[in-house]
């Protein structure tokens, strides 16, 4: 008899569902604090929670038969996914259940907007009866451009299309297949903003896509546009947008998130071109059923079938496996963050090659670790060893895996080729003493290079005077260089380099380097 410890409220369809189920017992205690949890939890072999119950190191300790614990619901904060680990708990949690949910409102936001209905209500209940004013417009043939093309945007694109729409769509991680499978068209940013009449944000908030809207975006799209945020606050800049909806710069907007929650004293509060909601995205019963339902699922199969459903962490190697493994592991994190920071095309296939004392571990776990520095801080879920290949398998990516004893020049080499349309990189690495981490090549180009902290790499001329034109911008900026390698490859007439510095470059900074004359790409990826 299996025994499961539900400790945060769950909607009933959820418990009814595990009590379906034969051979288990489920109890239910929700407020829970840390002592009366770590008192009551020995004797169960799952833990169902939502956002409340704080599962802490010392609770997984007091938890000896604890083998899973299921969040329903995305966030996991509230859980030591570490502590999980090293206890050997899997961890998991409903990512797609409230998918719809939030789609939906985002859909109901474009309806408000195109027909003004939060000021056609507040009309006719004031009396008035203004058929003039509240002249709207159709969505149909209008395009609709997603920003953020995961579950919850191609749920949007899919009844955008239903509806008549042209779907343009961007996001980076996303392989133009995928698009076209949810009746999509991919395109740039630049494009995106440029052509939307509706632009819908649902891509996650990370330091790449904080501001990712702000005054030089919203300048790019048409005056008629309308934008709606159902995702994140931060990913859009509320002074730009004031600014832009005030002069009459954008049409209107629909914000259920907010950058300070709930946003007092916003001065968007005063415009009438914008819809207000209180952060309801995954706010309605059957989302709220979905969740319950779903962790219920996945917790019962995992208990009686050992398959592990949107799992978050792993159960340990072997002690000697993981020894042997894991600075290989962590060798091809840093080239998946690596390439993460260079490609600006979705990527369709991932190939890892491991040689020489590589190829003596696991790969699978090389493999995997690869793809958690290219995806991880990318999607709106934590991204790790035990689903990085199922998602990226979601975002159309291919993990190929090869592995060779024989290693040329190296002890060992780990090479990962990433494919998108049109372009290849490939990124070599290898360990130094064991240990220590460099990236060796780049292409055709052999470079070592001690991969930590922020990187400029430039692609340019193989002539005199361009190190010392970049070296001055960086001066005049007080930035220092701390390392610097150059390489020309074999018949080439173009150099690169790369320069470990000692601080981010300012976009402005970025745009300097690229116009000195012989410089063709300036990339800066910060690991």
């Amino acid at each position: 008899m299996k025994k499961i410890l539900v400790s945060d409220k769950l909607a009933e369809d959820g418990i009814n569902f595990l009590n379906s189920r034969p051979g288990l017992q489920i109890h239910l205690q929700t407020g829970l604090s840390e002592d009366a949890l770590c008192e009551l939890i020995p004797d169960f072999d799952a833990l169902l929670i939502r956002s409340d119950t704080q599962v802490t190191a010392r609770v997984l300790k007091a938890a000896p038969r604890l083998q899973v614990i299921g969040r329903a619901g995305i966030g996991v904060d509230n859980v030591d996914l570490a502590a999980a680990l090293e206890q050997g708990v899997i961890v998991m949690n409903t990512p797609d259940a409230n998918a719809v949910t939030t789609a939906e409102l985002a859909l109901a936001h474009l309806f408000s907007l195109s027909r003004n209905l939060p000021q056609a209500n507040q009309s006719v209940k004031t009396g008035k009866w203004e058929r003039a004013r509240l002249m709207g417009s159709e969505v149909a043939h209008k395009t609709l451009a997603v920003l953020g093309f995961g579950t919850i945007g191609r749920i949007v694109a899919q009844r955008g299309s239903g509806l008549g729409m042209r779907v343009i769509g961007f996001d980076p991680f996303v392989a133009p297949e995928v698009f076209a499978a949810h009746g999509a068209e991919p395109v740039d940013l630049a494009t995106l903003l440029k052509q939307a009449d509706y632009l819908t944000l649902h891509c996650p908030l990370i330091e790449k896509t904080r501001h990712i809207i702000g005054a030089e975006q919203l300048a790019l799209m048409k005056k008629s546009a309308r934008l709606i945020n159902c995702a994140r606050g931060g990913l859009v800049d509320e002074a730009a947008l004031y600014q832009a909806l005030s002069s009459g710069r954008l049409a209107g907007a629909a914000l259920d998130v907010y950058e300070q929650e709930p946003p007092k004293d916003s001065p968007l509060l005063s415009l009438d071109n914008v819809v207000f909601t209180p952060h309801l995205g995954a706010s309605t019963n059957e989302a709220q059923v979905a969740v319950s339902v779903e962790i219920a699922r996945q917790v019962v199969k995992f208990l009686q079938t050992g398959e592990a459903v949107n799992a978050l962490n792993l159960p340990r190697l072997s002690a000697e496996e993981l020894k042997l493994a894991q600075p290989f592991m962590h060798l091809a994190h840093i080239l998946g963050k690596v390439l993460a920071g260079w490609i600006d095309q979705p990527l369709t296939r991932l190939e890892v090659a491991v040689f020489g004392q590589a190829a003596q571990v696991k790969i699978r776990p090389v493999s995997a670790e690869a793809l958690v520095g290219l995806l991880a801080g990318q999607m709106s879920t934590p991204v790790n060893r035990v689903n990085a290949e199922n998602i990226a398998k979601r975002q159309g990516i291919t993990l190929v895996e090869s592995q060779s004893n024989v290693s040329t020049g190296y002890q060992s080499l780990i090479r990962i080729t990433g494919t998108s349309a049109g372009n290849t990189i490939s990124l070599s690495g290898t360990l130094l003493g064991d240990q220590h981490a460099r990236l060796v090549t780049i292409n055709q180009y052999e470079i070592e290079v001690v991969p930590e902290g922020v990187l400029l790499i430039t692609r340019h001329d193989d002539r005199p005077g361009v190190i010392a034109a970049i070296s001055s911008i960086l001066g005049a900026a007080q930035i220092n260089i701390t390392r610097m390698q150059v390489s020309v490859a074999d018949q080439q007439q173009t150099a690169m380099m790369v320069i470990s510095v000692s601080n981010p470059l300012t976009p402005e900074l970025l745009k300097a380097v690229q116009a000195v004359s012989a410089v063709h790409t300036v990339r800066q990826i910060v690991l």
